[in-house]
């Protein structure tokens, strides 16, 4: 079968590949690493018992991502990948630095605006895009989608230990030390892309891709997926703390075997709807799961082993649907429009981390938090609603 080599990662694919997803991975946990602890953590800072306070800092990365990934992702085609990546790199350094020095959550949001200022995602895609072929490129987005949900899966567990060591701002620090590794990596790991690849992307159209309504609804999706996850994350780390008589760095202790039990359950439905090119009905699956799990938070957040047990739920659904969706827009965008598409997909999802936040806290502080999972079960229903008519991939 003289086709079947080309369906094989070549040696400096397959470099390419595990670099950037390692490189994406690292900066992801240095965005994960604060979701699970601020808002308990933060309580010992000036307005740190301001639920929509801690939810504006939670979001304020996503909004400066959403406004930069697009002019990062344009100036990657002009400038290359490589040094727009680690200019990107800097100001998240930066950004962190400003974190671990704050003495309240006003400049902890600072902090984050810089760190969300080096939007490199887009730019990151797409110089995974600029270094595989076409055969093997979705096998190479799904390296780096997986790698999202790992870190946030480490980040679960790590964070509260590193806020027991050393503190908030210790955990800053930290961050700021996985931006230098990171930086290290784009600067000597990833291997040189050809700048004739690289600028590939500049006969792609914005409207042709705006204009796309399969990706229309993924990004839709993504916006949804990070809005949830971050407006949960407003108000369950203090409702597992409260209910199971726990500080900040005994969450760990919840949260590692939460991830390790949807881990387990989450490989057969991705294996499952790889196998039988069943993508498009289990995205709707996990979607209608959000839906579910949402709406059993009220009652099931009254007890700490029925909130424990529904949010393992959620991380199931979570991570399919963080595993499955950036390998749909790679196959559904048109192949000239790949990194382009991507840069958008990046886009709403950076939105969906800032309204997340600030959603979340605003629904916590003014209404309460039931309000918050409601709000979350009629987003995912919106969700559900809009990727049904998603087509059949070819």
């Amino acid at each position: 079968m003289p086709a079947e080599p080309k369906l094989k990662l070549t040696p400096s694919e397959r470099r390419a590949s595990v670099a950037l997803a390692g490189l994406f991975a690292c900066r992801m946990l240095g965005l994960f690493l604060l979701l699970p602890v601020f808002a308990v953590a933060a309580r010992g800072l000036p307005g740190g018992d301001d639920p929509m306070k801690v939810g504006l800092a939670l979001g304020m990365y996503g909004l400066t991502q959403a406004f930069m990934q697009i002019p990062f992702g344009l100036a990657s085609d002009r400038w290359g990948r490589r040094p727009v990546v680690i200019a990107g790199l800097v100001l998240f350094i930066i950004g962190s630095v400003v974190c671990a020095q704050a003495q309240d959550v006003f400049w902890i949001t600072i902090g984050r605006a810089i760190q969300g200022a080096g939007a490199i995602s887009a730019a990151v895609t797409a110089w995974l895009a600029d270094a595989t072929r076409d055969e093997v490129r979705t096998r190479a987005m799904a390296m780096v989608g997986g790698s999202i949900g790992l870190s946030f899966a480490v980040s679960l567990v790590l964070s509260p230990l590193l806020v027991g060591w050393w503190g908030l701002s210790g955990l800053f620090w930290t961050i700021a030390c996985l931006g230098v590794a990171s930086l290290a990596v784009a600067r000597w790991v990833v291997p040189v892309v050809p700048r004739t690849d690289a600028r590939s992307m500049n006969n792609a159209g914005p409207r042709a891709v705006l204009a796309h309504t399969d990706l229309l609804r993924l990004n839709f999706g993504v916006f949804v997926l990070h809005c949830t996850q971050v407006a949960l994350f407003v108000v369950v780390p203090a409702l597992l703390a409260h209910t199971g008589g726990l500080d900040a760095q005994a969450l760990w202790k919840v949260y590692l075997p939460i991830i390790v039990v949807s881990f387990v359950l989450m490989v057969p439905v991705i294996f499952i709807a790889e196998r039988r090119r069943a993508h498009r009905g289990a995205l709707r699956a996990a979607v209608a799961g959000l839906i579910v799990v949402c709406a059993l938070l009220p009652m099931a957040s009254q007890g700490f082993y029925t909130l424990a047990l529904v949010m393992t739920a959620f991380f199931v659904a979570f991570n399919v649907l963080e595993a499955l969706q950036p390998s749909l827009v790679s196959r559904v965008a048109p192949a000239q429009y790949k990194g382009l598409a991507l840069g958008f997909y990046n886009t709403a999802q950076a939105a969906g981390l800032f309204c997340g936040g600030a959603l979340g806290g605003w629904l916590a502080a003014h209404v309460g938090t039931n309000a918050v999972f409601l709000g979350a079960a009629g987003l995912s229903v919106l969700w559900l609603a809009v990727t049904w008519a998603l087509k059949p991939l070819p």
